[in-house]
């Protein structure tokens, strides 16, 4: 009884009354009626003069407002007339972005999604000015993109460059050898849009007169087939997907001068199996900046490019013995003598001003945190704005400081997680504040912090959550077997009762860097635990070896190895539970979905001694089955480090299980293949273990839409209550 999560939970059930009434949670209430919907501050689109901003009412009206008073000023542009100028017919006006000087808007509509981020949609321009309304092109496109000028706007069509010239009105092709599943101009591969965050492959030099862009040669990657059902004769959709030591794309970048019509490649070096995960313009029109980073992902390197000649060279080099993580916090200021960068190289993320040749100039922040956010920065006033896990890792604050280095100010204040999106010249910004039994509240702050006003409370779902009862959700440490703190938070039923023993479910994730335990509002979960803990189980959930915001020391000690230390962390965490007197030790389960699905497959195999009952959704089941990018930058490649591969794959351990296990994916998942629960129950089989399985035809990895997240919800909520 010395450990302090012991003695934590112990005081708080004793606290919890045994005599509370509750109303019930459904799973109704949460899936399908949005009876605990939250609202949220939509359209919030700060102008560049920094005084206003823009909103659509209900009627699809553009609106300017005031930020100083909130006050409605005028209308920028009316539904009415954007119906009159598209000859009578009414246009979603939800997905548009302003032109560089706002006298354009681009408006998508019609899109569809092609994988987790990646689209095509029909695009229209409106000038507010002659109120006249084109659409360059009648066809759908992907990422259309007005040049900084409004001269031109560029996009990609059937995986070539285009771009559209409305002085000449005229369409220019500007690359030809696009070719599906072979050749990608201005655009990005499934792995890059997946693992770095990048699928929009082109960007207009600051100009508008030259248009860098990715070209992807992945005609030697190898081809994935995944089965869509709802005809007689099921069809098959083939793309490249690049599994753990298998060839990627070929990876090149141009830079198409509008002018002269050449075409330049960026020399990037002779090594062809490498990345290029991020490419942007600096100030300079005729400077590109590529990052390149090798195949193992641990030596990340800048190259400064000539765009007329390809020319290039190295300015900054960054190695590390586990691996570098690819952000979007390079900020290149407008002064253009200097640039922000965050590193870990001291063993937590910071962030870091060098001058155009690479130079340090000074490490900005420092100290035993992470810096997760860069906002912006107000160059006029020679301040930065960024948010940190510096309180708590389990917390988030905004912060701004000097470019000097000084005068460091924490804006927010409560603890939770706070957000921020700043106005262009950074005199307010829209705050967002939540914690894990509050839900999120909006506000307008000024530069310095000071509340300006309160826009959404979300009051009505404060008093619906007043009558359930709901107990708060607790946070507390708990160490594993090397004495390591581990944070941890807890729902407990209401009428716990200390004499009684009760069931634990524990949820995880566990993939390196990332968090379940925030002190934030997380929706649809909260509820079903809630749902659970009226039903008398204990929910919690452990951040173990490999998680984020704790420094590069606890993320990366499981390189090499991934599995194995977070699974010994969750079942050493589970053990450590069940001395409590409440805890039933023999009705112990734990559930996870994708990386957590991984963890719960090796939870109910490993920790086989712990776990009566284990529910993997969307688990990678062998490493070897996933994506390059991702898997080798934690295990190396499968010819290198096979063995760890095997020895930390659930399928390896099936033979071990003796409780309870629930296997679930979706037919059409492109990211983690519907081939793992295949193979996985497939080594069940010839084992001769029992388990139980749910399958949802052509679902993605997010297995979307409410009444197939009922079902499912129902299907787990079912399984618990039979099994635990």
């Amino acid at each position: 009884m010395k450990n302090k999560l012991i003695l934590c939970l112990v005081v708080s059930a004793l606290q919890v009354p045994l005599l509370w009434a509750q109303k019930e949670i459904t799973l109704e209430d949460i899936w399908t009626k949005g009876t605990f919907s939250a609202r949220g501050v939509a359209g919030f689109n700060s102008l560049i003069d920094g005084r206003f901003y823009c909103n659509l009412d209900e009627k699809q009206n553009l609106l300017r407002f005031e930020f100083a008073t909130g006050k409605l000023v005028d209308t920028l542009v009316s539904n009415k007339d954007i119906k009159q100028a598209n000859g009578g017919e009414a246009l979603d006006m939800h997905n548009y972005s302003w032109s560089e000087d706002e006298s354009r808007l681009l408006i998508a509509t019609q899109t569809e999604a092609i994988f987790r981020h990646s689209s095509q949609s029909l695009f229209y321009v409106y000038e507010l000015a002659s109120k006249k309304l084109v659409q360059p092109v009648k066809e759908k496109i992907r990422y259309a993109t007005l040049a900084p000028d409004n001269s031109k706007m560029a996009y990609v069509k059937n995986n070539d460059l285009y771009y559209y010239d409305f002085r000449t009105q005229n369409e220019i092709r500007v690359t030809k050898d696009g070719k599906e599943n072979a050749v990608i101009n201005g655009a990005t591969d499934w792995v890059y849009e997946e693992e770095f965050a990048i699928w929009q492959g082109f960007s207009w030099s600051p100009n508008s007169d030259k248009i860098a862009f990715y070209r992807f040669d992945e005609s030697r990657v190898p081809e994935f087939e995944m089965t869509l059902y709802g005809s007689l004769y099921p069809k098959q959709n083939k793309f490249k997907y690049p599994k753990a030591g298998e060839v990627n794309s070929l990876v090149n970048i141009f830079v198409y001068d509008t002018k002269s019509e050449l075409i330049a490649e960026m020399q990037t070096g002779t090594e062809t199996d490498i990345y290029l995960p991020r490419m942007q313009w600096t100030k300079n029109n005729d400077v590109l900046c590529i990052q390149r980073l090798n195949r193992l992902q641990n030596k990340l390197e800048l190259l400064m490019a000539n765009a007329k000649t390809g020319s290039s060279k190295v300015i900054y080099k960054e190695e590390n013995k586990f691996y570098i993580d690819i952000t979007n916090n390079l900020k290149f200021l407008n002064e253009g003598k200097t640039f922000l960068f965050t590193s870990e190289r001291d063993g937590y993320n910071h962030i870091y001003l060098y001058d155009l040749k690479g130079k340090l100039q000074r490490q900005l922040t420092k100290g035993n945190f992470d810096v997760d956010d860069i906002y912006g920065v107000d160059e006029k006033n020679k301040k930065i704005y960024y948010s940190t896990s510096e309180v708590n890792a389990a917390e988030r604050y905004v912060y701004v400081m000097g470019l000097n280095g000084k005068e460091k100010q924490k804006l927010t204040d409560g603890n939770g997680w706070h957000a921020a999106t700043f106005n262009s010249d950074f005199s307010y910004f829209l705050h967002i504040y939540s914690s894990i039994n509050t839900p999120p509240i909006y506000s307008l702050r000024n530069a310095a912090g000071k509340l300006v006003r309160v826009l959404e409370e979300n009051k009505a779902l404060q008093a619906k959550l007043q009558e359930y009862n709901l107990p708060e959700v607790k946070f507390a440490t708990i160490k594993n077997e090397l004495g390591e703190e581990m944070n941890m938070y807890s729902v407990l039923p209401a009428q716990l009762d200390t004499v009684k023993k009760h069931a634990v479910l524990m949820y995880v994730y566990g993939g390196p860097g990332s968090q379940t335990v925030m002190n934030k509002w997380t929706g649809a979960n909260y509820f079903w635990y809630q749902l659970l803990a009226q039903k008398g189980y204990v929910v919690v959930s452990i951040d173990g070896r490999g998680t984020g915001f704790k420094g590069e020391k606890f993320k990366k000690c499981t390189y090499l190895n991934l599995g194995k230390y977070e699974i010994e962390d969750q079942i050493f965490a589970a053990k450590t539970l069940a001395k409590l007197p409440y805890v039933d030790a023999s009705r112990m389960g734990i559930w996870g979905w994708s990386f957590g699905g991984y963890m719960a497959g090796l939870g109910i195999s490993k920790g086989n001694d712990v776990f009566k009952a284990a529910i993997s959704v969307a688990p990678v089941t062998n490493w070897r089955y996933y994506d390059n990018i991702y898997t080798e930058r934690f295990m190396r490649t499968p010819q290198e480090n096979g063995k760890n591969y095997d020895d930390n794959s659930p399928m390896n351990h099936v033979e071990k299980i003796n409780g309870n296990y629930l296997l679930i994916h979706g037919t059409a998942d492109d990211n983690v293949h519907f081939q793992n629960a295949v193979e996985m129950v497939d080594m069940m089989i010839k084992k001769g273990v029992d388990f139980d399985s749910e399958f949802y035809p052509n679902k993605n990895h997010g297995i979307g839409g409410s009444k197939v997240r009922l079902h499912l919800y129902k299907r787990m909520t079912n399984f618990l209550l039979e099994k635990l």
